[in-house]
């Protein structure tokens, strides 16, 4: 009696444990990359559910069917051969659970890697998110400005961001908006997302890269593009300017707060010539790998 009740206050006590949970955010998406990203989780939930499922009730069955009863003590079981029919369901349902699982991800691998559904035609957003330890710096060479630890983004719009990192290898990660992507110091990687939810929303290193680890986060605020053309408006007219020599002091090991700059350290510190490539870049980016001299030059061209 004691076990069962037991049992009974462990299972009420999960459930209302679980009752205060919010949703896991990579099953929350707000743009068409995360949105890919959760339906295959859930498809692979389903797969596994059904597997299990079926698993646990054929141990049932064949417990049931085939239990220990009295037989006489010179009892001998007859002998039984091999079914094919058992023995090609038992291997070929594995293979063909394997092949369309197979097939789920490298589809959605393509996906997530390319420009997101519906804005293939849109002129994107173009950042660079460099890390050090322990923060992150967002880039944004049309604009001509520099952010610390947060990012603001306009919805609707494809977005382009290109990785790379001061340190260590991070991991640029907003479960929201897509999947994870590294970010390394001898090379660009592309990650290409899209927000079309307004909110806010959390960013962090996803890879392990020392004691600072753990607050290696960044905010994120999505926002119309009217907005966000504010802002940028507002960060040139009052931000300080972003120097080699400031830029030098953020890359000492630490934690800071948000900041903000006008200028950014691409024009005296350019980010690796190497460059990975998404799904659907364009070769036109490969005789400058990283497109940052010609959006540089074409800030200085616009200012002057």
């Amino acid at each position: 009696m004691r076990k069962k009740w037991a049992f009974l206050g462990l299972v009420i006590s999960l459930f209302a444990m679980l009752a205060g949970c919010e949703p896991l955010m990579v099953l929350d998406p707000k743009g068409p990359q995360a949105e890919t990203t959760a339906n295959v989780i859930w498809i692979s939930i389903a797969t596994m559910a059904f597997v299990v499922v079926a698993v646990f009730g054929l141990l049932a069955y064949i417990v049931f069917k085939y239990r220990a009863s009295k037989q006489s003590e010179d009892y001998e079981p007859p002998h039984i051969e091999g079914n094919p029919i058992v023995e090609s369901i038992i291997v070929g349902i594995p293979i063909i659970i394997i092949i369309f699982l197979s097939i789920v991800t490298v589809k959605s691998t393509y996906e997530v890697e390319a420009t997101p559904k519906g804005y293939e035609g849109q002129k994107p957003l173009v950042v660079y998110a460099s890390s050090s330890d322990w923060k992150w710096h967002f880039s944004y060479p049309e604009e001509n400005i520099e952010t610390v630890n947060y990012l603001y983004i306009p919805t609707d719009r494809p977005l382009e961001f290109r990785l790379y990192s001061y340190g260590p290898i991070t991991s640029f990660w907003i479960p929201q908006l897509g999947g994870q992507k590294y970010a390394m110091s001898d090379m660009v990687t592309t990650l290409h997302l899209a927000a079309e939810v307004p909110g806010e929303y959390m960013g962090r290193n996803a890879n392990f890269s020392g004691k600072g680890f753990a607050e290696n986060i960044f905010h994120v605020e999505a926002m119309p593009e009217a907005e966000f053309n504010e802002w940028v408006a507002d960060v040139k007219a009052t931000a300080e300017p972003l120097t080699e020599e400031k830029f030098n002091e953020l890359l000492e090991p630490g934690h800071l707060g948000q900041l903000t700059f006008s200028g950014t350290h691409l024009e005296f510190l350019p980010p690796p010539e190497g460059h990975h490539h998404g799904a659907n870049q364009s070769h036109e980016d490969e005789a400058d790998p990283t497109g940052a001299h010609d959006e540089i030059e074409a800030n200085h061209s616009d200012h002057q």
